[in-house]
């Protein structure tokens, strides 16, 4: 039982991370129909922001800070520059796009910085261990789950209790009468890519923080699991988005644990056969909305 718990709280540090950036999915996609690939990049300079900023001096929490501002601008131009000029085109090429740009910025980090990975200083005070009883629990795990469930509340406490949250409940319904009431769609949009940076720049660090090193391509593979997780969840539900991110990074820290030592390898396939197993019962998602009303 022991085993298990841990177990169960290691995947709630994993699928924290998925959620949150599946949530950053969910967020564009409920407002635009965009399934942007090029979130992972957003993950990817948050790394590269923080691990510079401890190179030139700065305390790690101002990095921090300085890492979430640059995911959140990173974000903005990427709207501003790139989706903002195909807004209403099919969805074919919105898809084409955010594969464009997330391809245009893995080469231009590559080239630019460089393709190997870089370490990052994370302090010695959070590479400690929290005991609980039987179970040990990392401290960057124990701020993972943490700071997961202060940006759910967040998120939900904006939706709900700001007129920026509200006018984003209301255009993921019906966007063209947003507008008819008044209501910038620029505005409601780039708010939009605003805190799907944000999500973005909290996973980054999390990731970072528990691997210690960024490298170009280390935003990839956590993307595509917050996709599948986002499919899982049923696509344009923020609470389904998090509900899948929990249920894979369970799947995958179940059979982590328990899968015989041969079989390891094939992890992922497995993983992605429970997800296939799930949909067959579950096709539109665990839990589809059409709307952020609720979360």
């Amino acid at each position: 039982m022991d085993i298990f718990l841990q177990q169960l709280l290691n995947a709630l540090s994993l699928g924290g991370t998925y959620a949150l950036l599946a949530l950053g999915l969910a967020v564009v996609f409920s407002i635009i129909g965009l399934i942007n690939f090029a979130h992972g990049e957003l993950m990817t300079i948050t790394g590269y922001a923080i691990c510079f900023a401890l190179i030139w001096g700065l305390p790690f929490s101002l990095a921090v800070i300085a890492g979430l501002i640059v995911a959140i601008t990173a974000a903005l131009l990427m709207e501003r520059i790139a989706f903002r000029p195909v807004r209403g085109a099919s969805g074919t090429t919105l898809l084409l796009t955010s594969f464009a740009v997330s391809a245009i910025l893995r080469v231009l980090l590559q080239n630019m910085i460089s393709a190997r990975p870089i370490p990052v200083s994370i302090p010695a005070s959070l590479s400690g261990v929290v005991t609980i009883g039987p179970l040990h629990l990392g401290i960057i795990q124990l701020i993972s789950i943490i700071v997961t469930l202060v940006m759910l509340l967040g998120l939900n406490l904006f939706l709900h209790r700001t007129m920026s949250g509200r006018a984003m409940r209301a255009a993921s319904e019906d966007f063209a009468v947003l507008r008819l009431m008044g209501m910038r769609a620029n505005s409601v949009v780039a708010t939009a890519f605003a805190i799907s940076g944000l999500l973005a720049g909290v996973a980054g660090l999390l990731w970072v923080a528990q691997r210690g090193s960024v490298d170009p391509l280390m935003g990839a593979l956590p993307v595509l699991k917050a996709f599948i997780a986002a499919i899982i969840g049923g696509l344009g539900s923020l609470s389904g988005a998090v509900a899948g991110g929990f249920l894979l990074g369970f799947i995958e820290v179940i059979l982590q644990a328990y899968l015989p030592e041969s079989l390891l390898p094939y992890r992922d396939a497995f993983a992605i056969l429970l997800v296939i197993a799930v949909l067959l019962f579950r096709p539109q998602g665990l839990l589809a909305r059409k709307t952020l009303v609720k979360l």
